[in-house]
């Protein structure tokens, strides 16, 4: 498991590809803002919690300074705001055991939250001014230009000896509505398996969160929900408030890099490959995989369309489009052409999940390796405009 422990490396901020949507390894600095809901009558409870908390992230590598910010129309309103210096460091925080268990305090007084993270581009004005000059290299160089999709995923694991079962109950249901609201729809949820891990891989238009929640309203995901529930290797009760937020949090695997290839790929095939790390080395193993797509974004060559990495602790999971099938070339799909790369890879890879020490890789065999990291495809579903 990923813990605070673990240090990773920034390098300055650099130009902004245009291929690239979505990335955290930019080096910029990161401004974190949590909007909290309290409970009514709360307020006092509440602001003990978070000096307590407040007191504890001091502490964790990479964090800079925060901020608590009461409404003044709404005394149940509290806006909480934090730097860091970079998004790695903060990203191995609150995916961590260790945060969970700093949160729990608040849990009792807070009715909703919502947590946005945004890449330092531009700060002016007097202290801040000079603070972002000293602090220059650190500001991302220039602005992102997306495609209006959030890419968000799930992950967790099943009992062994279950998987058949679990992948019959997520492949039969009926998919959920995709319309949220007027502003938000849900564009295609696709789910994977590797072994007794299951992926859930989901793309928004608009608002993450309230999709999230739509989704687990809709009865026959609810019904698929409580059917895998035996056959889950970390316990939940859905319908406890805590039990299903802490079961939530622990399977959020975030989008740490997305890019989208030159050329369009209408035609192209969905697959996700299951890159497991060695401990503590989750991130370094996204990051590499993140500057191997990047680079091969405008390779013609290469049937990869668009690459999106996720990754939480030592999972690291890479959906792809690729044009063409992915046994065409097993050196292209799995972004391995520089040699150099493809060695290094093989020195945080967990050479018990894929083999002995990465030795599909040492021996020259990507075939073999490509069969080892391939996820199960159970299900692919889009919206009908999406």
């Amino acid at each position: 498991m990923t813990t605070t422990s673990e240090r990773v490396s920034e390098p300055v901020a650099r130009q902004v590809s245009k291929r690239v949507s979505q990335s955290v390894f930019d080096g910029s600095r990161l401004r974190v803002v949590l909007l909290v809901d309290v409970y009514d009558g709360a307020q006092q409870q509440f602001l003990e919690a978070y000096e307590q908390l407040c007191n504890q992230v001091a502490s964790v590598p990479g964090h800079v300074s925060d901020q608590l910010c009461q409404s003044i129309e709404n005394p149940s309103q509290w806006l909480i705001t934090s730097e860091w210096e970079s998004a790695p460091p903060f990203l191995a925080w609150v995916n961590s055991e260790e945060h969970v268990r700093m949160v729990q305090p608040l849990h009792s007084c807070v009715r909703d939250t919502r947590s946005l993270r945004f890449h330092v581009v531009r700060e002016t004005g007097g202290e801040a001014s000079a603070a972002a000059e000293s602090a220059q290299r650190r500001l991302q160089t220039s602005p992102r230009i997306g495609d209006g999709v959030i890419r968000h995923a799930l992950t967790f694991t099943v009992r062994p000896g279950s998987e058949q079962t679990v992948a019959k109950i997520l492949a039969d249901y009926a998919s959920p509505e995709a319309r949220v609201d007027d502003t938000t729809r849900l564009c295609r949820t696709t789910l994977f398996m590797h072994g007794n891990r299951v992926v859930r891989a989901i793309e928004v238009r608009g608002d993450l969160l309230a999709a999230l929640r739509h989704v687990a309203r809709q009865p026959e995901v609810r019904a698929v929900e409580e059917a895998i529930n035996p056959y889950l290797e970390q316990e939940r009760d859905l319908g406890d408030q805590e039990s299903a937020r802490v079961f939530f949090t622990r399977a959020a695997l975030p989008a740490v890099h997305h890019v989208t290839a030159a050329q369009e790929c209408p035609e192209a095939e969905r697959h996700a490959l299951y890159y497991p790390a060695r401990p503590g080395c989750g991130m370094r193993l996204a990051r590499l995989l993140a500057e191997q797509d990047e680079a091969a974004a405008d390779d013609p060559r290469s049937p990869v369309c668009s690459s999106t990495i996720f990754q939480r602790d030592d999972v690291v999971v890479r959906l792809i489009d690729v044009r063409g099938g992915l046994d065409a070339d097993p050196v292209l799909s799995l972004g391995l052409q520089d040699p150099a790369q493809a060695a290094e890879l093989t020195t945080l890879l967990d050479g018990a999940a894929v083999g002995a020490d990465g030795s599909a890789l040492k021996s020259g065999d990507p075939a073999r390796f490509l069969r080892l990291a391939r996820m199960e495809l159970i299900t692919d579903r889009r919206s009908p405009d999406a």
